[in-house]
């Protein structure tokens, strides 16, 4: 197929904006899978193909960037090649966001019809944009009763216009739509049912591949697969000139050290999978098997003529945590991988393909300091991790501080909330403690009774406010926040108020224990958990901690109990997820993840080396 005849389109929203279900119907109409076949895909006819990952279709976000392509013919019956690659949503995924706009010529942008551009779009759109790329507008949900497609679209371009973008973007193409029910249109009243458009608006907006066919072979390796079978798989899409299969090639790494290699294999992307192929030609987005060492950012090059292709630049990470070996008294019990060594193995692979981490060694042998784009990058890393049979513990997690001109600076997010007006108040009290800074407030059009406002508020100020923030608003308040940018420290924030209640002993939790202490403070813990001593089992009502035993069981006696006996006033324990238990902990605090279960303790085990550190301080 000639270069002319190739789109290479890059798709971008928000989370819950329907882009993975965008690219399905896309998959689903163009007529390249049998239902027999769909059904056999993740998720089945009807699901969400493109996020096959387990942990992206539970939280219903897009992690890792995947690539398909659809053939199309339009009507005078050309025929085209549509290489579509799946973005992460959420600027702490930067580092996937950054490579996977390297392979494209233009981007989708996915909105919501009701919600309207949110922070991670701004994000994804504002690299988009130093990446030259031309945007295609798709107001999604369109048949919402709540949707206001006409003030989105407005809100998109203002969007734009407040990231300097040039008229050529700001004249950006508008396509309404409903992934959900399969169609989209040009003019919201036009009744089309299928997702033509969507088709017609790539081949006609994106412009094909620049590449140069004549020159000597460049290829920039933007993401790595593994197979059993042929190790491991370089993607990458070819700026120059021509691969061919057992051909003999440079790989040219970051330091510009070459290393002679040869095509084992190579495959283009077909529907969801890859299928072999002879050779690929400049533009075109292919699959090397048989390279190693290839690394993200190595170039692939002519061996005659090796000239390498500009290094992918990632931002640089925000947040820090130390990662470290499990020394409770149950270490061992659920998972398979406990060592040191095990633990370093695994963050080393993960640096293989997560360009935007960076692992240290830690104060021991035991210790390593794990540094990446906020608290959901390093969260999904330890979730994947726990999943895998690992046994983890891991510090509070802080952000990382710089220093410019003598000024010391920290990074600042970008908050966006919606809440109802009646919350308004509590909400902004909330966050002035928190050094945070209003820039907009405004109610929403079709939803009067809401409020959106955002604000400028430090990293560290985020730690814990989503918890805060659901109590103040009974739950009613959506927040979304992004890295804006560094800028000077803001003072002290509030840590955490309440106290812990910390386990005295090893053994079962008792329901008779849990009755006699319900009027401390809440519970992590329910009768028939395990727990040992340091642990932490709860929140205490005050300041301080208290040492509490949550094994105590009733003594008998030959005695016969009294009828009235009170039943037993066990309230239901607070269950944290992952992230919510990395924002919780203090310094003096550590997270047990273990396959099975997630226990918060303190770093020092015993009361008598708590109360040494202590008067050492």
């Amino acid at each position: 197929m000639s270069i002319q005849k190739l789109r290479n389109v890059a798709i971008i929203a928000h989370v819950d904006h329907g882009k993975t279900s965008l690219v399905d119907q896309l998959l689903y109409q163009s007529g390249m899978f049998r239902d027999s076949e769909l059904d056999k895909l993740a998720g089945g006819q009807h699901g969400l193909v493109m996020d096959s990952n387990p942990l992206e279709r539970e939280r219903g976000i897009t992690i890792l960037s995947k690539n398909c392509a659809i053939d199309y013919t339009d009507t005078d019956s050309n025929e085209y090649k549509i290489n579509i690659v799946d973005t992460p949503g959420h600027a702490d995924f930067g580092g996937e966001v950054e490579r996977v706009l390297k392979m494209a010529d233009g981007v989708l942008l996915v909105v919501d019809a009701f919600e309207g551009p949110m922070p991670q779009t701004r994000f994804v759109v504002q690299k988009a944009l130093q990446h030259d790329l031309q945007p295609i507008l798709i107001v999604n949900k369109a048949d919402r009763p709540d949707a206001r497609p006409d003030d989105v679209v407005n809100e998109v371009f203002d969007l734009l216009v407040s990231l300097d973008a040039h008229d050529d973007a700001l004249d950006f193409p508008i396509i309404f739509a409903s992934a959900k029910e399969g169609w989209a249109r040009t003019d919201m009243h036009d009744g089309n049912d299928n997702m033509k458009p969507v088709y017609d608006c790539i081949i006609n907006n994106v412009p094909h591949p620049k590449a140069q066919d004549d020159a000597p072979l460049q290829m920039l390796v933007t993401t790595l697969d593994y197979s059993e079978y042929v190790g491991k798989i370089a993607i990458g899409k070819v700026f120059a000139g021509r691969i061919n299969r057992g051909q003999a090639l440079t790989v040219i790494d970051k330091e510009g050290v070459h290393t002679r290699q040869k095509v084992v294999q190579l495959y283009q992307f077909h529907g969801l999978g890859k299928k072999t192929c002879d050779f690929a030609e400049a533009g075109d987005i292919c699959a090397v098997a048989g390279l190693d060492p290839v690394d993200i950012g190595n170039t692939i090059a002519c061996p005659d003529e090796p000239s390498a292709l500009p290094i992918i630049s990632v931002d640089e990470p925000t947040m820090n945590m130390t990662f470290r070996v499990n020394d409770g008294p149950f270490a061992g019990k659920e998972g398979k991988y406990v060592t040191s060594r095990q633990i370093k193995e695994r963050l080393d692979k993960e640096l293989q393909t997560n360009v935007a981490l960076r692992v240290e060694p830690g104060q021991t042998g035991e210790e390593f300091m794990v540094s990446g784009r906020g608290l959901m990058h390093l969260g999904i890393l330890l979730e994947n991790m726990r999943r895998e049979g690992y046994e983890i513990c891991v510090g509070k997690p802080n952000v990382i501080f710089r220093e410019r001109e003598g000024i010391k600076q920290e990074p600042l997010e970008l908050l966006t909330i919606d809440c109802p007006m009646d919350c308004q108040n509590s909400v902004m009290s909330l966050l002035g403690d928190r050094r945070s800074e209003m820039l907009n407030m405004e109610s929403k059009s079709g939803a009067s009774d809401f409020v959106h406002m955002e604000f400028l508020i430090p990293a560290r100020g985020l730690f814990g406010l989503h918890a805060r923030l659901l109590t103040a608003t009974q739950g009613r308040a959506i927040m979304h926040h992004t890295f804006e940018r560094y800028g000077p420290m803001r003072g002290s924030i509030p840590q955490r108020q309440a106290g812990v209640m910390i386990a005295t002993d090893t053994g079962p939790v008792t329901a008779y224990a849990l009755d006699s202490l319900f009027e401390r403070g809440v519970f992590f813990v329910k009768p028939g958990d395990q727990v040992y001593g340091g642990q932490v089992v709860g929140e205490h009502c005050k300041d301080d901690d208290c040492l509490v035993n949550v094994t105590k069981t009733k003594q008998l006696t030959n005695v016969r109990a009294s009828s009235k006996d009170d039943a037993s006033r066990v309230k239901p324990p607070r269950v944290m997820s992952l992230e919510a238990t990395l924002e919780y902990i203090q310094d003096d605090e550590l997270v047990e993840i273990c396959p099975k279960s997630i226990r918060i303790r303190k770093r020092l085990l015993k009361e008598a080396d708590r109360r040494r550190a202590a008067r050492k301080k």
